[in-house]
Order: C-alpha cells, then sequence, then structure tokens
C-alpha cells in the first residue's frame, strides 16, 4: 500500500474518531442538560412535598386549635405571675335574684338573735338550651244580641291575628329566627337542630325544618334585593366567590361544581352590606349579571373574570401576593432571602395601614398617607422584582409569587388613588369563610330553591355581622314585620343600620 493510501486511510479514521469524540460530547452535554431539568424537578417536587407539609401540620394563623373534639383540654391554666380578675357580665342580660339566709340565726355567743348588717354579692351565667314553648292563639268570637233577636241573619266577628310568617305553620317568628341563626350563623345542620329539639320534647322532621327555611329565605328576599340596591350605589365594592355542589339543578350533573359568588362594601363604609349571589357557574356572565350598571372599584383577587369589565377599575389583594410568598419561604430551602425580601417590602405596607387605622385616619388623610408614604414603597418594590425575575427560575415558588405580583402590579396599585380603598381583600373573604365552614358540615345543597334561599338568609347574617346587630334579634323583628309589608313598598326602616330591635329574653 502506498504511503497516499495510508495517510487517507488515516485521516478516515482520525474523522470518524473525532466524530464518535463530537458525539460523545454531544451525549454528555444532553445528560448534564437533563441533569439539570431533573434536579429542577426534584427540587420542585420537594417544595411541592415541604410546602404540603407545612399547611397540613404547620402553625396555622389562628391562635388556638379550631373544630377539635377535644376543646375543654386546649385550655391552659394561666401563668401565676398573671392574674386575671374575675368576668364583669353585662349588665343588659336579665337577673334573677337568689337570696340565701342563715337557717338558724342565733347568735353562737350569747343566743340572740343576730340582723342583717350587709350583703356579700357574685354572678354566674345560667343558659337554658332549646327553651321550647308553644304560643296559643286565641281569637275571640263577637256577635250582636240585638241583631240575634230583630234580624234574619246574625254576622259574627273575629277577631284577627297578626299575619303569620309561614300562614297555616306551626312555625313562629322567634322558631324561624332560630332556625336559620343556627344554621346560617353557626353552621349547625337541620339534623342535628332535630336532635336538638327532639331533646326538648319537639319531633320536627328535617324536611319540615329545610322547608321552612327556603320559605324564609322567600319572606326576606324583598329586603335583600334592597340591600343589593344600596349596595350597587357605593363607589367600590368588594367581591368574591366559593365553589358549592347542587344535586337537583337543570341541566346539570349533580358532581360538578355551582358557585357562589359574594359581594360587600368596603372596610371604610359606614353602612356596610353583604349580599351573597348564586350561580351556576363562575364566568363574567355572572359578574355582569349581579353588578349590571355598576361603575366604580371592585376589589378582587387575582381572578382573571374580574378583568376587563366596562366602568370597573380592578383592584388587586395584596394579601394574596403576601401569601405566595409565604409560600416559597415554606417551600424552598434556597432562595428565602428574596422571599423575606420581598415580603419585608409587603411589611411596610401593611404598617402604614395600620399607622391609619390606630389612628382613625379619614379617607382623604389615609390618601394622603399612602401618596406620600407608600408610594416610594411600591415604587422601590417594582425595581426590585424587575431585577429578581430574571435572576430566578418561573417554575419555582418564588418565580411563581414575582410573576404574579408583577402580573398583578397595576391592580395591586390601584388602593392607593383613593383612600376608602382597603390594601386587600379580606374582609370579603372573611363574609364568605362562614359559608365554606357550613359547607364542612352539609357538603352540598338539595336543590337550587334551597342554596337560592341560602344565599339570602346569609346575606343577612354576615350584613348583621358587618353592622354589629345579634342576626337572631334581626330575623325574629324580619319575620314579625316583612308579612304586613305591600309588594314593592319601601323597606328603608327595616336595613340594619335603622331598624330598632327589641331584645325580648323571657
Amino acid at each position: 500500500m502506498s504511503d497516499n493510501a495510508q495517510i487517507n486511510q488515516l485521516q478516515k479514521q482520525l474523522a470518524a474518531l473525532q466524530a464518535q469524540v463530537d458525539a460523545l460530547q454531544q451525549d454528555k452535554q444532553a445528560l448534564k442538560e437533563d441533569m439539570v431539568e431533573m434536579q429542577a424537578r426534584i427540587d420542585h417536587l420537594l417544595a411541592e412535598l415541604k410546602l404540603s407539609k407545612s399547611q397540613k401540620y404547620g402553625k396555622k394563623s389562628e391562635k388556638a386549635p379550631r373544630g377539635t373534639f377535644n376543646e375543654a383540654e386546649q385550655a391552659k391554666s394561666a401563668p401565676k405571675h398573671h392574674k386575671k380578675g374575675k368576668q364583669t357580665l353585662p349588665e343588659d342580660i336579665p337577673r334573677e335574684e337568689v337570696e340565701h339566709v342563715l337557717a338558724d340565726s342565733s347568735c353562737m355567743c350569747c343566743g340572740n338573735d343576730m340582723h342583717v348588717c350587709g350583703t356579700e354579692e357574685s354572678e354566674q351565667v345560667k343558659i337554658i338550651p332549646a327553651k321550647i314553648s308553644v304560643i296559643k292563639h286565641k281569637q275571640f268570637k263577637y256577635a250582636c244580641r240585638h241583631c240575634e233577636n230583630t234580624e234574619i241573619k246574625n254576622k259574627i266577628i273575629t277577631a284577627s291575628k297578626p299575619k303569620q310568617p309561614i300562614p297555616g305553620s306551626i312555625a313562629s317568628a322567634e322558631t324561624l329566627a332560630a332556625v336559620v341563626t343556627a344554621k346560617y350563623c353557626d353552621a349547625l345542620p337541620l339534623y342535628r337542630q332535630v336532635e336538638i329539639f327532639k331533646r326538648g320534647g319537639l319531633s320536627l322532621s328535617r324536611g319540615t325544618l329545610a322547608n321552612w327555611c327556603i320559605k324564609a329565605g322567600a319572606i326576606i328576599k324583598p329586603l335583600v334585593e334592597a340591600m343589593r340596591r344600596h349596595l350597587l350605589a357605593q363607589h367600590s365594592l368588594c367581591a368574591d366567590e366559593t365553589r358549592v355542589q347542587v344535586l337537583d339543578e337543570p341541566d346539570k350533573k349533580a358532581t360538578n361544581q355551582s358557585y357562589m359568588w359574594v359581594y360587600r362594601s368596603n372596610e371604610m363604609s359606614e353602612q356596610p352590606v353583604v349580599v351573597y349571589d348564586y350561580q351556576a357557574g363562575r364566568s363574567r356572565a355572572c359578574l355582569k349579571e349581579f353588578l349590571g350598571d355598576y361603575q366604580g372599584y371592585l376589589q378582587c383577587d387575582g381572578y382573571p373574570v374580574y378583568d376587563n369589565v366596562e366602568n370597573i377599575t380592578p383592584v388587586g389583594c395584596w394579601a394574596h401576593a403576601r401569601r405566595k410568598y409565604n409560600d416559597a419561604l415554606k417551600a424552598e430551602s434556597k432562595n428565602k432571602g428574596r422571599a423575606h425580601k420581598a415580603i419585608s417590602f409587603i411589611s411596610k405596607l401593611y404598617k402604614l395601614e395600620t399607622q391609619a387605622k390606630n389612628k382613625k385616619l379619614s379617607a382623604k388623610k389615609r390618601y394622603q398617607l399612602r401618596q406620600e408614604k407608600a408610594k416610594p414603597i411600591l415604587a422601590a418594590f417594582k425595581i426590585w422584582l424587575d431585577e429578581a425575575k430574571i435572576k430566578v427560575t418561573k417554575e419555582s415558588h418564588i418565580g411563581k409569587a414575582i410573576n404574579y405580583t408583577l402580573n398583578q402590579w397595576d391592580k395591586l396599585n390601584h388602593y392607593i388613588e383613593d383612600g376608602e380603598l382597603g390594601i386587600d381583600n379580606n374582609i370579603t373573604e372573611r363574609d364568605i369563610r362562614p359559608f365554606t365552614t357550613g359547607r364542612k358540615n352539609w357538603m352540598f345543597s338539595q336543590s337550587v330553591n334551597g342554596v337560592e334561599a341560602s344565599a339570602i338568609l346569609y346575606s343577612i347574617v354576615m350584613t348583621c355581622r358587618a353592622n354589629d346587630i345579634n342576626p337572631y334579634y334581626y330575623f325574629q323583628h324580619l319575620f314579625k314585620e316583612m308579612p304586613n309589608r305591600e309588594e314593592n313598598s319601601d323597606l328603608t326602616d327595616l336595613m340594619p343600620w335603622n331598624v330598632q330591635l327589641d331584645f325580648d329574653y323571657n
């Protein structure tokens, strides 16, 4: 073989070896990329697991455990150095006085009778559960003696009784008020109420109580409609929604989810209203159906349905943004410094709100405070977010938190434009929580009529809470007054901030 042939053969072998080396380099690079991707996935899954454990077993925001069976065991004795005085009972609770005298007032020294020289007083609370009684209506009938003797016919007149909330029913206004307050205020399911009434000697079926609730909702519906009109006349609202399952809903499977929407006045409102609205879906059409021609601010979470609605300015919720950084803090071993930094920015904003609340600043003063101090904090936070965004992985918890904040940035900044707006939507979340708590007890609603009645009755309960009035006595007043009102009559005097309630403890 000639030298040229050998050289050509060697060059071919060298080229083949180089090709193998290149292929191995490519495989090595691909393996590196796969390892990086796999490690990122492992880190993400570990973060998810860590967050899940934190949410399940970690310390919650509540100061004491809720929903436990051993609540009596949760009580802790006060430290020896921390002595509390005896609790003073409210003066408006009625008193019954029990006198204790000596059986023998003879003096142990001389045998003469002792005289009273003073008293020692103490008080205890007396609670009588499920006190059941019967109202017996006795309508007297009247006839005319003269007509009896002189006329062929004698007309008998029967004294009328007040209009009843449910004509022909054994349910009084007090009974309806007790049932709906127990269910919608105290999350006590109807089957448990049946057992409570049975212990008190009254046998009622669950179906009867459910029917009463539906009819109670129908009685109060005109008032809730008036509350809705009052709500939509305000310049800013808050909104939220949560799922609800309705078994017998037309054109839907029993397993499909429907939604309970909640709208309420902003936290600065002097006449707050909370209105629950049941809808079969969670679309923008549901929102528009309730709001109608409303114009103004709407504070909500980041759900896109609230965006791009005509004449409405969406206001973001800083509590939602902060939660995402808290999740990143719990989930990820890396990047904790960024989560801490973001939370520190948000904490500064909340500190200003606390100052405004403690000083009871007017809306105008609150606006000035935000413009002067919150605006610079927001500007610095935005610069930090833009710089941090390019340094983190999008799929990480801190990456998701930063991207959420930037995507919601305009909405999150709207609250500084008006002193009547809140920094977050927590007030509405608190108003929807009683429904979610109750949902854990009864899981689903049987019918559309039932869930619509629930929406009406929850509206009354939560509006009572917002106005600091007792829902039982308010329901009792409404069930006595509403049957006497004509259709489309003015209900202004029945609004929670106008109504005068008589507290009957007997």
